[in-house]
């Protein structure tokens, strides 16, 4: 297959290296050129323009910050969708709303064209490590053509179902967890170093109880406050709770925790700390309590 990849950014650059070192005909567009150049040596082919690549492809894959890149890439001038033949597929691998993603289907659709969701679940070292979970949902047909395609860059593909908003509904919900994950550690932190208990200490406690690599490595870097450089930027993580809270209202499910989330993401942001990691929520509760900062 010949595959398009649109989106050099932190996850997007290892994603397509995972998939040229697997031996696959990859033709690579990237807003800043110099980024897509840095990939030629392995074989890649560059592309001048979203259309160019697309008009080359079997499968189209994006994996940019927000709906409003996809949709540049998908609609401004020299657009990829258009270009994209009939019979092709686009696997979406962005973060988007429930929405956006059931307008993609039904504009590909429109072309002859099939659309696949995939997002992911990790972080650029996870990605450069191959070690991201992939949760895709499409049509029966379209994805088990781009199955291997999606097995190249993960260590696992979790399939949901044929609507591809099922992906997205589920990539949201995830990130719901984490941000809550992140806020309930933030508050615990606070809680028992204000008793005297170092937060690593009760870490290694907790650790040990619920026993997942997501608490593990989000709680190191809570506890050490090591917040740069940023694996997901803050104002992005905002953005995801913007679009929980959409899809929660578009289908009536109350989620208290998520507007809490929300808000206290919308207040790091608004201390100007949205280009951190996302994870530096969690150092609101620390300074709610009187709490220094790590090396005050």
């Amino acid at each position: 297959m010949k595959t398009a990849f649109i989106g050099l950014g932190g996850m997007g650059a290892p994603m397509a290296r995972q998939l040229i070192d697997a031996g696959y005909d990859v033709i690579i567009y990237n807003r800043t050129t110099a980024k897509a150049q840095a990939f030629t040596e392995s074989g890649a082919r560059v592309a001048a323009t979203p259309a160019e690549a697309a008009a080359q492809a079997d499968v189209l894959i994006t994996m940019l910050a927000d709906e409003r890149a996809v949709q540049t890439v998908l609609d401004g001038e020299d657009g990829a969708l258009d270009a994209l033949p009939a019979q092709g597929i686009h696997v979406g691998m962005s973060t988007v709303s429930v929405d956006f993603s059931q307008q993609l289907g039904a504009r590909h659709s429109e072309r002859g064209q099939y659309y696949i969701a995939a997002p992911v679940f990790g972080r650029p070292d996870a990605a450069a490590a191959k070690k991201l979970w992939i949760v895709a949902a499409g049509g029966a047909d379209p994805l088990a053509r781009v199955r291997p395609l999606l097995d190249a860059m993960g260590q696992g593909v979790i399939e949901v179902g044929t609507d591809p908003v099922l992906a997205n509904t589920v990539k949201l919900a995830g990130n719901h967890m984490i941000g809550a994950m992140m806020e309930a550690l933030g508050e615990s932190f606070a809680l028992v170093r204000k008793a005297g208990l170092p937060a690593e200490q009760f870490l290694d406690i907790i650790n040990r109880l619920f026993q997942s690599p997501v608490y593990e490595n989000y709680g190191r870097q809570i506890a050490a406050e090591r917040f740069t450089p940023p694996g997901f930027k803050l104002h992005l993580g905002l953005k995801d709770m913007r679009l929980v809270l959409a899809a929660a209202d578009a289908n009536g499910t109350p989620m208290p925790l998520a507007s809490l989330v929300h808000d206290r993401m919308l207040g790091a942001v608004s201390r100007g700390m949205g280009e951190l990691d996302w994870s530096v929520v969690a150092r609101l509760a620390a300074d709610e309590a009187g709490l220094s900062q790590k090396g005050e």
